[in-house]
């Protein structure tokens, strides 16, 4: 009798290992195919615009290469709701799943960003004191409160900055003062406080950050 329990409790361990063994390799096989279908996407949807490491060659158009994944599916949705207007993308996150705008997300965030450099907005530049120190005069908040001392945000709350196309920059700054971008307040309450030549001071400075 004890032998056959010590048998039947030994077939029940290989039976519960091999079914574990069995959840893990069907798990990092889903996890594999949802990283090829995000890399998929991104090659034959996402690269005109935005490369296909998500570092855009066209200014206009923002580098997506390492910027916070919760970020990126929060804009993604909020393209696809309208909160965020944008004709292009509303169409593009219009077509997309929550679960392909995850995977989508989390892998241009772990695409290894390629920074630039300012044009002439570098050190004790404009640029540089209203991203470090903001504008006194008109209660502008410095952008490293919240973007980071080096442009690298902070997840879930405040995206990366740093190394992004200037051209891109400025016309969200202006974007959100118009109140043609109106999915952050704060910006819009911020950028309504800048001068064009401010905005484009930082946007340049930004560019080089690092």
């Amino acid at each position: 009798m004890q032998f056959r329990h010590r048998v039947g409790l030994n077939s029940v361990v290989v039976n519960l290992a091999g079914l574990m063994l069995s959840l893990v390799f069907s798990t990092s096989a889903q996890a594999a195919d949802a990283v090829s279908s995000a890399e998929d996407t991104a090659k034959n949807v996402c690269s005109a615009c935005h490369g296909v490491d998500g570092n855009s060659g066209i200014t206009a158009n923002p580098k997506l290469a390492g910027q916070h994944p919760e970020y990126l599916q929060k804009q993604l949705t909020e393209f696809k709701s309208g909160k965020r207007a944008n004709a292009v993308m509303a169409g593009i996150a219009g077509a997309l799943s929550d679960e392909e705008m995850k995977n989508l997300a989390a892998y241009f965030s772990k695409q290894n960003l390629k920074l630039g450099q300012a044009t002439t907005n570098g050190k004790g530049s404009l640029g540089e004191k209203i991203y470090r120190g903001g504008v006194a005069a008109t209660n502008v908040p410095a952008c490293a409160s919240c973007h980071g001392a080096n442009g690298a945000g902070i997840p879930k709350q405040f995206p990366r900055l740093n190394g992004q196309h200037t051209d891109y920059t400025l016309t969200q700054l202006k974007a959100f003062r118009s109140g043609e971008r109106a999915n952050a307040p704060m910006m819009m309450v911020i950028s309504a406080k800048m001068t064009d030549a401010e905005m484009a001071a930082v946007s340049d400075y930004i560019q080089g950050l690092r």
